[in-house]
């Protein structure tokens, strides 16, 4: 049996909220492959994020600026243009994120039967909860 966990068991001087992104982040992880290229504006971005809403891109562009991870340069117009750009730090995920590319590539089949036995699980007690 595991032992049990404590209330210590996370360093309260290294807060989660620094993480820079969660891993269940919808759309970071996205918006930075996105700009692995190089600079793009917001209009540019959009075609590649079709779910994504305008205000969810605008979201994960201003936290993953806040964190460093983006910069954000404005060009005096007309027109005025704003571009984002990865920083060095924000480039430094790009492997980290490719790992997690290739490990959901190898597992994809495992990843789609277990979601699909999770959903059939749900409808089925929903059926019987409706009965």
């Amino acid at each position: 049996m595991p032992e049990p966990l404590t209330s210590d068991m996370f360093d309260p001087v290294c807060p989660s909220d620094l993480t820079p992104f969660r891993l269940g982040d919808k759309w970071t992880p996205l918006v930075l492959r996105c700009l692995e290229g190089g600079p793009r504006r917001f209009s540019e971005l959009r075609p590649a994020l079709p779910a994504a809403s305008a205000k969810a891109v605008s979201k994960s562009l201003r936290l993953l600026a806040r964190d460093g991870l983006v910069s954000r340069a404005e060009h005096p117009g007309p027109p005025r243009r704003v571009e984002y750009e990865l920083t060095p730090l924000g480039r430094s995920l790009m492997e980290p994120i490719a790992a997690i590319r290739a490990w959901t590539a190898e597992h994809w089949d495992e990843l789609i039967d277990a979601r699909e036995a999770g959903q059939a699980g749900r409808r089925d007690a929903n059926q019987v909860a409706g009965a």
